[in-house]
């Protein structure tokens, strides 16, 4: 094709990718100290250049958080793995989760050589944030993830920008809201059609109550466990939002360990150790109802 023809038509680039992305949450020590888990990063940007339909992340923070409430004299409490926040702490949540935390990981990440932009949940009509409903307590300020409009992170993906997503946004009357990093992952990967989840932990995966790895759940099995309390606490969302985006997306969704850079490597290729959550094969196509 002659790039001098004055009778081609031109066009813009598509703003969707041929593949969705790979989208990966991250929290725990890594981000709390960007530095401290260079192997890790590395890890991500490379992903980033290889991956056809780009890497999205998703980060937490919620230890950061909690030292900056303790500083303010206020208390930090979570209900079922999920942050309770109320009226006079969701300022402080979003400044330090899409403020503090995001600027130190877009620029881990830049220093490592990907172009890395910061985003939060809502920018851009990306998702759609609701006050939270599906829990059997009302956590305050906490948002719900519905799809919005991914054209916003489709075109950064397809000009090769590495999309770095906060767990907090607003909603149509723009009231600030704070979302829980495994929830808002899970929502990502539905809203942008991602071909696989990877939610990295501090733990192999999912255990049992012998401490055994177990290397696959569906929705059935993840509600026994959570009501025989081998699931509990913070691996509650986790499971949850696996099983949602399995479910919703059909993305294989991963539960897995963010010690070992290798292990997110062989994971974004169906490869590594971590638990697989599939759907119910009965309940494919919607939502389980252990989904919070």
């Amino acid at each position: 094709m002659n790039p001098n023809n004055t009778n081609m038509t031109t066009h813009t680039p598509s703003t969707c990718p041929p593949v969705g992305p790979l989208v990966v949450k991250l929290g725990g020590a890594a981000v709390e100290d960007a530095r401290s888990a260079d192997a890790l990063w590395r890890a991500i940007v490379a992903l980033h250049a290889q991956e056809s339909g780009g890497l999205v992340l998703v980060h937490g923070g919620g230890a950061i958080v909690d030292r900056r409430l303790a500083a303010l004299g206020m208390i930090s409490q979570r209900l079922d793995g999920v942050r309770i926040t109320p009226p006079e702490q969701i300022d402080e949540v979003v400044a330090t989760l899409g403020g503090l935390v995001n600027a130190g990981v877009v620029a881990r990440l830049c220093a490592l050589g990907a172009v890395a932009v910061g985003l939060r949940l809502s920018d851009g009509g990306l998702t759609r944030l609701v006050k939270a409903d599906q829990y059997a307590f009302d956590p305050g300020h906490v948002g719900r993830v519905e799809p919005g409009d991914p054209t916003v992170v489709h075109s950064l993906l397809a000009q090769g920008f590495l999309p770095v997503l906060s767990s907090v946004g607003h909603d149509a009357h723009g009231r600030l809201l704070n979302v829980n990093a495994d929830d808002a992952a899970a929502g990502v990967a539905c809203a942008l059609g991602a071909r696989e989840l990877i939610l990295l932990t501090d733990v192999p995966g999912v255990l049992d109550a012998h401490g055994a790895l177990l290397d696959r759940l569906d929705g059935a099995s993840i509600a026994a466990r959570i009501d025989a309390g081998e699931i509990a606490a913070g691996m509650i969302p986790k499971a949850t939002g696996a099983l949602r985006a399995a479910t919703e997306a059909r993305a294989p969704a991963w539960i897995a360990s963010a010690a070992d850079p290798d292990n997110l490597l062989a994971l974004a290729r169906g490869e590594g150790l971590g638990t697989l959550v599939v759907p119910t094969p009965a309940h494919a196509g919607r939502m389980h109802e252990v989904s919070l």
